[in-house]
């Protein structure tokens, strides 16, 4: 039972993923995009997983989260994700995430062109309002080559934004629904240009179907002291207009389920604007992907037969289904779990595992290094030898060339 609970707590236990050196740690790249459509040079920052440490597994292909105000939400939303994808017990898929920052922010996220002034802002920030369209374009035929020519991107994209990005997401999903399968809208200022965009989404969301479509809404408490959801609904002053507007949003999604939208919300009444982007970020990512953590018990672990490794391949399964793309279950943790058999010396359960491997990533070095210890741990040194110079093929990694050289001896 002693050896099972230190298999677990490694597999639960993170890896480190943050790039390391000079005392100094990195949690991303940031990389420079020239854009024709925006006529400028955009710079994004850049999260893969693993991509910081010496990765002796296969290279896998990763859903992409693209992020708007990247300067101001890359940080803590990357920490976030790295937190719930821990290994073993992630509770939502590894993402690479695209961080976009702003040059003329005003102007890329909102979606129509003001005439008048708005409260709070400058009269000569007003004047390149509306380019949404041009910032949904720069997206499609530049972000999107860009990004999964240069990385191993999977067909899954997820927008995020908060406040004038709220607002961004929202006219992207009504407006361009293909470009991504998941929303998340963080307290969109939808009060913008008197409400206009608020009344046709309403419209097209009454009519138009969201089938496979995902929707997070947060809302905080940008109410006056006094004030109450109930209130704030029948008053008509300025200072209520935002989340006035929201909570129309809310209510109009909620009464039309006909459209098929994968919908959700949250009214987060102990925060405010500036404080709830990331906690909303997590409960829409937890609402988004409910499906995905795999539920392992000390029964799993203890168990001879082949259940349990069936029981990993028939959950990720599903998974793929959901997804739309086929996810493997992650190697190094399938990778823990053949070690552990053979510690049992469940031997055929070690070689379920490891042979999963090879099927799910027969490019990985790893795979065959792990063989060549499985076919050891039998007294098998042929197939131990074609497996170590497998793995050395593709990796000259100096264990697996001692192993090699002892076994050969």
């Amino acid at each position: 039972m002693k050896k099972i609970i230190v298999v677990i707590l490694f597999i639960v236990y993170p890896f480190l993923t943050e790039a390391q050196s000079d005392n100094k740690i990195s949690i991303g790249t940031i990389e420079h995009i020239t854009s024709k459509i925006l006529s400028e040079e955009r710079e994004l920052r850049i999260y893969v997983p693993n991509s910081g440490s010496d990765n002796i597994f296969g290279k896998k292909k990763y859903p992409v989260l693209y992020l708007l105000d990247g300067e101001a939400h890359f940080n803590s939303v990357v920490g976030m994700m790295e937190q719930l994808c821990t290994n073993g017990n992630a509770v939502v898929p590894e993402m690479i995430i695209v961080g976009i920052t702003n040059t003329d922010r005003t102007r890329d996220l909102t979606p129509t062109h003001i005439i008048s002034d708005v409260p709070m802002m400058r009269i000569e920030d007003s004047k390149t309002t509306g380019g949404n369209e041009k910032l949904f374009e720069f997206m499609e035929k530049e972000l999107f080559p860009f990004i999964e020519s240069k990385y191993g991107t999977a067909s899954y994209r997820m927008l995020i934004g908060h406040s004038f990005g709220g607002l961004t997401v929202i006219n992207a999903l009504i407006n361009h629904t293909h470009l991504f399968n998941a929303y998340v809208a963080i307290e969109p200022s939808m009060w913008w240009d008197k409400e206009i965009f608020l009344n046709d989404s309403k419209v097209k969301l009454s009519k138009n179907k969201f089938k496979n479509v995902d929707l997070f809404l947060g809302i905080a408490n940008t109410m006056e002291a006094g004030m109450s959801i109930t209130k704030v609904a029948k008053d008509t002053t300025q200072g209520t207009r935002h989340i006035r507007s929201i909570l129309n949003l809310d209510k109009h999604i909620k009464s039309n389920p006909q459209n098929e939208l994968h919908f959700n919300s949250n009214y987060y009444k102990d925060d405010n604007h500036n404080s709830v982007p990331l906690i909303a970020a997590y409960d829409a990512v937890r609402f988004f992907f409910k499906f995905y953590k795999l539920n392992i018990t000390i029964d799993d672990f203890t168990s001879k037969g082949l259940a349990f490794p069936i029981k990993i391949e028939k959950h990720f399964e599903n998974v793929s289904i959901k997804m739309g793309f086929k996810i493997a279950p992650p190697e190094q943790f399938v990778n823990s779990l053949g070690y552990n058999a053979i510690t049992e010396k469940n031997i055929k359960q070690a070689e379920y595992f490891f042979k999963m491997n090879l099927k799910n990533y027969p490019d990985s070095f790893n795979v065959y290094d792990s063989l060549g210890d499985y076919y050891v741990s039998i007294d098998d040194k042929v197939n131990a030898i074609l497996n170590y110079k497998k793995a050395l093929s593709i990796n000259e990694f100096p264990e697996t060339k001692k192993k090699l050289e002892n076994i050969q001896k």
